[in-house]
């Protein structure tokens, strides 16, 4: 088990490839942002809302769909589209293009406290799993898609529900993870338990199911949930110490009642409430 530290600067030679071939910084600790140095020409696609700042010769461009830049036809960017609309991210993804001459950076930065993954995505067979909200920004190229549980129990109990995204292509993406983020590389059969709503993201390879707590007087006062997630190896995951589920759950908590139904973690009622959105926390 170790913990993945900050990554410091890289450059990469330009190559022939699918994505833009860009170098990067991520700075900060607690609440890290990334900053990516562009050459002219050169793009990168991410979430709206999430840039901190640009130089001025970057313009900015909301596409329809992932902005992966794949040909496809209208029908390609409005099944790109279809699928960021149920993975519950905009109908658009901005672009951020080199206009001018030289080199220009562009930062965007993470949402809540945590930890931003940089992973190319070629050294993990060109494919990796995350959480449906985890996406903040990668080089123009990278494909935006989704990855549906094959077995219902898993899609309802298993923490994401049915629906994860899928990142998919040869470039830099960047994830974010909240709180610590803790890598894990599991042997072929290897299993590992993992809280539902820790799982950060995985590699193509990782065989997830879910496994009941244990009896009845776990499953109801463990404080663990229903089911872990089960995984089996081979591949790496990456688990966050801090779902966000979990942060919003603690401050609805600490909130003033006025009235209603309680959903704050801990709530029978709530818990299952929320099942059908991938919260199995009762």
């Amino acid at each position: 088990m170790s913990q993945v530290p900050n990554v410091p600067r890289v450059h990469h030679t330009k190559r022939a490839g699918v994505a833009d071939d860009i170098d990067f910084e991520i700075k900060g600790s607690e609440m890290q942002f990334v900053e990516i140095e562009l050459d002219a020409g050169e793009s990168a696609i991410a979430e709206a809302g999430t840039m901190m700042f640009k130089d001025q010769s970057i313009g900015m461009n909301a596409v329809f769909g992932d902005g992966s830049g794949q040909d496809g036809g209208f029908m390609g960017k409005l099944l790109g589209a279809g699928k960021r609309l149920i993975t519950g991210e905009s109908l658009f993804t901005t672009v951020f293009t080199h206009d001018g001459v030289g080199k220009a950076r562009v930062a965007f930065a993470a949402p809540f406290p945590g930890n931003i993954l940089a992973i190319k995505l070629d050294d993990h067979n060109g494919e990796l799993i995350c959480q449906k909200d985890s996406f903040l920004a990668a080089a123009k190229g990278v494909q935006i898609g989704i990855a549906l549980q094959r077995k219902i129990m898993t899609g309802l109990f298993g923490g994401e529900g049915f629906i994860m995204q899928r990142l998919s292509g040869d470039g830099w993406t960047f994830v974010h993870a909240g709180g610590t983020v803790v890598e894990r590389e599991l042997k072929p059969g290897e299993v590992l338990h993992v809280d539902t709503g820790c799982l950060a993201a995985m590699t193509s390879s990782i065989d997830m199911d879910i496994e009941r707590v244990g009896g009845v007087k776990s499953m109801i006062f463990g404080g663990e949930g229903v089911f872990f997630a089960r995984l089996q190896g081979p591949g790496k995951v990456w688990l966050q110490s801090l779902p966000f589920s979990r942060l919003a759950g603690r401050m609805l908590q600490a909130m003033p009642q006025t009235g209603g139904s309680d959903r704050g973690e801990g709530s029978v009622l709530g818990g299952v409430g929320r099942l059908l959105d991938g919260d199995n926390r009762f």
